[in-house]
């Protein structure tokens, strides 16, 4: 029976149409996305097309054998000049600084590096070239020490913002100098004094304008024409329109890249982000709060053309929701991922018969998808392998991130009612494909905390354990509890980083006594709006009391908190002594622990393995 083949279709900014994606090459797609200017750390509007092109490539990369995907860092700029001068420090101190944090911030979110990533100061003199190349076409010319884009000379400018002449000169944010032979003329070298960066070059000693290195870049790189061009929608005009202009004008080219991908505006509340506002997020600043999985799921929650309002409120209901799949994991823990047939699986997707033996010649014939019940997957060969069809689909139609999320929760469902290896192992593909459930079940469990108040509060006081795990159990009458290291608490930060990873007795097992209900988290509809009336709440049936002395359940008693730092290694302990306790068949002392626990925001689910625990998710 004939397959449709896979169809990936994007919206091009160019024609202002969804358009097919046909690669030049179908054997090498090139893609290029505009990357930082690193002279601070990256606020969140800067992290979406990381996000949003790093689940794109993923796509990319199952359809075509080879992705050549390119994102640029900017290491030379007036701004990181000013910053630089600010702190008394040398420039490249300054840029190495925010690079190294850049790479930091996003590898918590889940984004995997991409195959190129060119830095401009490294790029001088292919820059210096393609000058060199614009000035003898005619397309540029020399005054004053600048090097400047003569923007008469190109008749398709403005091909991509299709702009008004008017409207570009207002909107080009360059000076009108008077040695300029056109007010929309930009620069592409200027002259730099004693104090500033600077290169030799054929006009003097001078730094690059804003738009040559990318132009410079890509035709290193990658060549051109590329099949896509990527980045935020603020860069269409001037940035992107002059890297047109730039490229096809040294080159004679007629087409400098086939597809246009632009994201959408990211608001804070429903205003724009600005430091006189007070609601400039950086993205350091959030993974101090959060978990960078939640952030990244919220990148994720809306169309990547759409405007992004991002809010406590989005971060909450995100949490819930991947909450709700690790609860999955959770349940299924038993269930090991069935191998999936490639062949099938690819024809099921629409990839060409010669792609399927690319992948079965790589792969063999089948492959398993990582099991994020036992931890992240901190390798992974071609993320989303074996993903479910509509997943892909929806991927396919211009990236539609909420379409795949919303299909991945309705796997999740699936799965919990009619748990399958061969539904694990879609579930699991399928979200690999979107940069998700990569912090690990027993490390999203343990280090999960609901909101930026309760990452940042000192945890609840409970009672202290009597023993450690390697030491006797609890019994009736015994003396106080040894004191308690007084180290602050490490779980729970909000930093990926942060998570413990342990349990008190293997893996996460099947049927948690303590998991949410099926109708805690809704699954995130189309649109990107994830369910409502999540409680993350767990069993809170009143266990039996304990006395203040450790009697048993005999009479009255108190489970009124002790005071000292819940950390990983106390609830470990602490659950050593539950265990102890029930061996000794002292349940009132067992079930005190859990009540205990359970009032600090741990709960523990009892499995055939074991016991574990997790924080727990509140309204």
């Amino acid at each position: 029976m004939p397959v449709t083949p896979m169809q990936i279709t994007l919206h091009d900014t160019r024609t202002r149409s969804d358009r097919l994606f046909t690669p030049a090459d179908p054997n090498r797609v090139t893609l290029y996305v505009c990357g930082p200017t690193v002279y601070n750390y990256i606020h969140i509007g800067n992290a979406r097309p990381v996000v949003v092109f790093d689940t794109f490539v993923r796509l990319l990369r199952l359809a075509y054998p080879t992705v050549r995907y390119a994102r640029n860092i900017t290491d030379v700029d007036d701004k990181i000049n000013a910053a630089a001068a600010t702190e008394g420090i040398p420039i490249r101190q300054l840029a190495e600084r925010y690079a190294q944090a850049f790479h930091e911030d996003i590898a918590q979110l889940g984004t995997l590096p991409p195959d190129v990533e060119p830095y401009a100061t490294d790029h001088i003199p292919e820059m210096i070239a393609l000058i060199e190349r614009l000035i003898a076409r005619g397309h540029a010319y020399i005054t004053e020490g600048h090097a400047l884009f003569h923007v008469p000379s190109d008749p398709s400018y403005g091909c991509l913002s299709h702009r008004q002449r008017d409207e570009m000169i207002a909107g080009a944010r360059v000076e009108v100098a008077p040695y300029k032979k056109d007010p929309a003329d930009f620069v592409l070298w200027k002259p730099s004094p004693p104090e500033l960066p600077g290169w030799d070059s054929p006009w003097g000693r001078g730094r690059p304008g804003w738009h040559i290195e990318c132009t410079a870049m890509i035709a290193k790189h990658l060549g051109l024409p590329i099949d896509i061009h990527g980045g935020g929608q603020d860069l269409i005009f001037p940035h992107h329109e002059n890297e047109i202009a730039q490229g096809c004008c040294a080159h004679g080219l007629t087409e400098y890249a086939r597809y246009w991908m632009h994201n959408g505006y990211l608001t804070i509340a429903g205003e724009k982000m600005s430091k006189s506002l007070g609601n400039f997020r950086t993205v350091r600043e959030l993974l101090a709060q959060y978990p960078g999985e939640v952030i990244r799921a919220v990148l994720l929650s809306g169309h990547y053309r759409k405007p992004l309002d991002f809010t406590p409120e989005a971060l909450a209901q995100a949490a819930r929701a991947l909450d709700r799949l690790y609860t999955t994991l959770a349940r299924t823990a038993q269930i090991p991922p069935a191998a999936i047939d490639l062949t099938a699986w690819g024809r099921t997707i629409g990839l060409t018969e010669t792609r399927i033996e690319q992948l079965t010649q790589r792969f063999g014939p089948t492959h398993t998808p990582w099991d994020a019940t036992h931890g992240p997957n901190l390798a992974p060969t071609l993320p989303g392998l074996g993903a479910h069809p509509a997943v892909v689909a929806a991927l396919a139609n211009d990236c539609n991130t909420p379409a795949a999320l919303a299909a991945l929760h309705e796997l999740a469902a699936e799965l919990r009612a009619q748990p399958t290896p061969e539904r694990k192992a879609a579930f699991l593909a399928s979200a690999e494909l979107l940069g998700l459930l990569y912090t690990g079940l027993p490390a999203w469990r343990q280090g999960l905390t609901a909101s930026p108040s309760a990452a940042t509060a000192p945890h609840k006081e409970l009672a202290p354990p009597t023993a450690a795990p390697s030491q006797r159990p609890h019994t009736p009458g015994a003396s106080a509890a040894q004191p308690h290291p007084t180290t602050p608490p490490t779980a729970g930060t909000g930093t990926a980083g942060a998570y413990p990873t342990s349990t008190a007795a293997g893996a996460a097992g099947s049927n948690p006594t303590d998991a949410a209900s099926p109708a805690d988290v809704g699954p995130m509809s189309a649109t990107g709006a994830y369910g409502s009336n999540p409680t993350g709440s767990a069993n809170t049936a009143s266990p039996s009391p304990m006395s203040a002395s450790g009697a048993a359940s005999t009479g009255p008693v108190s489970s009124a908190p002790l005071t000292f730092p819940l950390t990983p290694e106390t609830i470990e302990a602490l659950i050593a002594e539950r265990a102890a306790a029930r061996k000794a068949r002292d349940f009132a002392r067992a079930d005190a622990i859990r009540a205990q626990l359970l009032a600090a925001g741990i709960i523990l689910e009892d499995t055939p393995t074991g016991t574990t625990w997790r924080r727990k998710l509140t309204k």
